[in-house]
């Protein structure tokens, strides 16, 4: 196999991982649920999700991409675990907010989600600093995110 054709199949299958991420979603009434609930007065319109996580996750496969095909360093396989893990927390904190509205145990998984976010950022800085700079956005958004959780928590308490 060529080069080109390995890198090509390689970028594929981050891009897929983040396709099978975001379809989790798909499998709530997220529309319904999130504008008929307690919220903060902060809470964006639904339709600013699709939009940004578009994005986000073309950022985060590129992310994986430029890891794994980034030079050889013993920071490496950190990095890919870490990337590993935040897309399965990614996974699982959509069923557990959207589906069971369980927000406190979102809140755990979702500050999980950011350590991960935050390491993915440290550790593939030595091995190639696109994917550190491409994770920083959705660092950014899931700093948001954990504002918006815990705010459902807090509102939903009783």
């Amino acid at each position: 196999m060529g080069n080109n054709l390995i890198k090509s199949m390689t970028w594929l299958i981050f891009y897929l991982c983040t396709i099978v991420a975001s379809s989790s979603a798909f499998l709530f009434n997220i529309q319904g649920w999130y504008t008929s609930s307690v919220g903060p007065s902060f809470a964006p319109p639904t339709w600013v999700f699709g939009p940004v996580w578009t994005m986000l996750y073309i950022f985060i496969a590129f992310a994986g991409f430029f890891i794994a095909t980034g030079k050889n360093s013993k920071w490496k396989p950190t990095a890919i675990g870490l990337w590993s893990l935040q897309m399965v927390l990614n996974v699982i904190w959509t069923p557990i907010f959207f589906g069971t509205q369980n927000f406190g145990a979102a809140l755990v998984y979702i500050v999980a989600l950011w350590v991960s976010i935050f390491g993915v950022i440290i550790s593939s800085w030595k091995v190639d600093k696109k994917a550190s700079y491409l994770m920083i956005p959705y660092l950014g958004w899931v700093s948001f995110a954990t504002l918006l959780n815990y705010s459902y928590w807090q509102l939903n308490l009783g």
